[in-house]
């Protein structure tokens, strides 16, 4: 608890940090008895790693090893173990269908508004409890590890619905994304004694952080490695990453423990890390802010003066901001708030839900507000395509919201962004009719193919007799 709260700069809950870190050790217990694949010790415990920002005796005591780990596949590990699970209760997944917006009356969530992407119909979708769990915004930036579906709409559905967003201004940046790719490296590369290098072969950490090194907290490093940089003692022909080193490791070590990073790096920078250093840089990865929850996950708002609870409506992950990471998340927090956070939500809803109540009657008008927003964007026919407006959006916040922010660059990049929401935003265009997303990259329409067609009618004869019932109002 000691290490959440310095590394969150003070600025975390601490009640919320007590829990999560006061129900770690049950969290992980009950995914070692799921099924989940730690990787193990000699003596058959869970295998633990050291992770930046973990210390003993209130940072008194050394380096600790607190990370258990599946090799350096854990979150992969955690997801097919509790997809596995869940298929053994009746769970049903809408697979292609995309959550647009909350379906609110009054001050209670109601369920979401999803759009079918493979037939086009709008659905509403009643829910006595809605949960929120869509990860960051990470690619409101050039550069980022995460998924290309971490596009923030959680929050812009929370914002939409007239929610408080909260720390929004603290955005993490991974020091270890593979140069030009910014696929994450993890962080356990350096738990295991990997070490980070300048141009002049300097593992230039101990000038930082002459006791942490290369396991200090992630804000730390990622300045670090940007005023090697800035000083000149980058690498490549631009001078502008640095290296991570791991070929002085055992190679038995990197075979075990990373194999996950030497496929990463081999497919993405063509390094071989038994041999050569992987090229790296300071990569977008995580949003500390988001959804304002409580302890129980719980979204909250702000009324009179004091936050009261948003009834139905809870967020857990990254969109969430329960608020125990304050301006820096320590490595292996994201997956443990995620589980411990989830769990709460699971025990709450238990205790609260009855089954088969029914739901309220809800007028037919809400939800149309959303969807005439939604059709005003799809059928827009201005003269900027959507993927040339998307980049200079990425470049904006790349350029002027970057590691080391200033009143002035700052300033200067809200103007631009201004201009962008005023001035370009109202003149996009959507060329495209199909299915297919075809403007994601390039911007320009595309005219539908035969493969397409084909494609497409592949896809409805297979699920032909797996197909649900479809209901375009309610469920």
């Amino acid at each position: 608890m000691y290490d959440t709260v310095k590394g969150s700069d003070w600025l975390g809950d601490q009640d919320a940090i007590h829990f999560l870190t006061r129900e770690a050790p049950r969290a992980v217990y009950e995914l070692e008895n799921y099924g989940c694949p730690f990787s193990r010790t000699d003596d058959g415990k869970i295998y633990q790693r050291a992770f930046g920002g973990q210390s003993l005796k209130f940072g008194k005591g050394g380096q600790a090893h607190r990370t258990c780990a599946a090799a350096d596949r854990t979150g992969h590990a955690i997801l097919h173990t509790l997809y596995g699970q869940s298929l053994r209760y009746d769970v049903h997944y809408y697979v292609e269908y995309f959550a647009l917006d909350l379906l609110m009356f009054g001050r209670c969530c109601k369920g979401v508004l999803a759009w079918e992407l493979e037939t086009g119909l709008l659905h509403r979708f009643r829910a006595h409890h809605t949960v929120l769990a869509t990860g960051g915004a990470g690619r409101c930036y050039l550069s980022c590890t995460a998924a290309h579906v971490c596009t923030g709409d959680g929050m812009a559905m929370a914002s939409r619905a007239g929610l408080p967003l909260e720390d929004m201004e603290f955005i993490q940046f991974h020091p270890t994304g593979i140069y030009g790719s910014g696929i994450l490296i993890t962080e356990g590369s350096r738990g295991e004694g990997g070490k980070l290098l300048n141009s002049e072969g300097e593992f230039f950490m101990e000038r930082y952080a002459p006791n942490a090194k290369d396991l200090a907290s992630r804000d730390i490093v990622s300045r670090a490695i940007t005023m090697e940089i800035f000083e000149g003692r980058g690498v490549g022909s631009k001078k502008d990453h640095v290296f991570l080193q791991l070929h002085h490791l055992p190679t038995e070590t990197i075979r075990t423990r990373l194999p996950g990073i030497s496929h990463l790096a081999w497919v993405f920078s063509g390094v071989n890390v038994e041999k050569e250093p992987i090229p790296i840089i300071p990569t977008v990865h995580y949003n500390m802010g988001g959804i304002p929850t409580n302890w129980r996950a719980q979204v909250l708002t702000r009324e009179n003066e004091e936050d009261s609870v948003i009834e139905g409506l809870w967020a857990a992950g990254e969109t969430a901001c329960v608020s125990v990471h304050g301006a820096n998340r320590l490595g292996a927090n994201s997956l443990l708030e995620l589980v411990v956070f989830g769990k709460a939500i699971s025990d709450q809803i238990d205790c609260m839900t009855r089954p088969g109540e029914r739901h309220e009657d809800l007028p037919s008008i809400v939800g149309e507000e959303s969807i005439c927003r939604f059709d005003a964007t799809r059928y827009a026919k201005g003269c900027i395509p959507i993927a040339e407006l998307r980049e200079e959006m990425q470049q904006t916040m790349h350029k002027y919201c970057s590691v080391f922010r200033t009143c002035d660059v700052l300033q200067r990049g809200c103007r631009e962004m201004t201009r962008l929401f005023t001035c370009d935003l109202p003149d996009i265009c959507v060329g495209s009719r199909s299915i297919f997303n075809l403007e994601h990259r390039t911007g320009r329409s595309h005219r539908i193919t035969k493969h397409d067609v084909g494609l497409y009618a592949h896809r409805l004869r297979g699920r032909k007799q797996k197909r649900v019932s479809r209901v375009s109002c309610s469920r």
